[in-house]
């Protein structure tokens, strides 16, 4: 028994050294105290008496503390030098490298401007009629002029390149200027009849010619809406004084 224990202690202190065989010497110590403390001895360990076993503990008690130090203090050491050994200092290249500048991202340069647009307004044609144009007769008598439109535009670039437009005003500068043509609707009338045949004996009113116009109280033309009492057909010519008022648009021929 004693020699395998001998045996172990030298297992022990040749894997873990003095900390390791001291901690061992220890704990087997403390047990052998224990033992002979509770039996009043322990003869496989040589220990006769309470009194031994009592040193017994205190000796193993001394141990644990110094084998725990020495393990502290072995362990701190590998630890250091660990630390110390896992530091490499590559000096192939002595010379250090300069660290590459990054390269800044531009800024656009931004800028707004005012923009005025002329825009034309066409004008309108119109005709308008003229009695004193003969008839199928077109004359210009307002030249057609168009008009104008500004709108202003608030226009913004980005390095010389336009992102947005955005309409701030529009307003009519100048009014279109209508084109205007007159057309001719004067007709010459028929020449007035002989005397014979417009005159009072006729019966027939000798301010009219082209039909004959009777002489009455009133006429109006047939077809129409007069009430009479004497209608007559046109076509029939003004050629003196309009006494039926029978020519109502004024362009000398009446109930056409």
């Amino acid at each position: 028994m004693l020699i395998a224990a001998l045996v172990l202690l030298i297992v022990v202190a040749a894997s873990g050294g003095w900390g390791s065989l001291l901690l061992v010497l220890g704990v087997g110590g403390l047990v052998a105290g224990i033992v002979a403390l509770a039996k009043g001895a322990a003869p496989a360990v040589g220990i006769r008496s309470r009194a031994v076993g009592s040193v017994v503990v205190a000796s193993a008690v001394i141990s644990m503390a110094f084998g725990s130090a020495f393990l502290g203090g072995a362990s701190a050491t590998s630890t250091a030098g660990s630390a110390n050994s896992s530091v490499t200092v590559d000096r192939s290249d002595a010379t250090p490298k300069p660290t590459p500048t990054p390269t800044p991202t531009p800024t656009p340069r931004r800028t707004v401007e005012m923009e005025e647009v002329r825009e034309p307004i066409p004008f309108e044609t119109r005709e308008v009629e003229d009695s004193s144009l003969d008839l199928g007769t077109r004359v210009l008598a307002t030249a057609g002029v168009d008009g104008v439109r500004r709108i202003t535009y608030e226009v913004v670039y980005e390095d010389g390149r336009e992102v947005s437009r955005t309409e701030v005003s529009n307003v009519v500068s100048a009014q279109p200027v209508h084109e205007v043509t007159a057309v001719g609707t004067w007709v010459e009338p028929p020449p007035p009849p002989a005397p014979e045949a417009s005159g009072s004996g006729s019966g027939c009113d000798p301010n009219y010619s082209g039909a004959c116009v009777p002489i009455a109280y009133d006429v109006d033309c047939a077809g129409g809406s007069g009430n009479g009492p004497a209608y007559v057909g046109g076509p029939v010519y003004v050629v003196g004084w309009d006494i039926y008022d029978l020519d109502r648009d004024g362009d000398g021929v009446a109930c056409d």
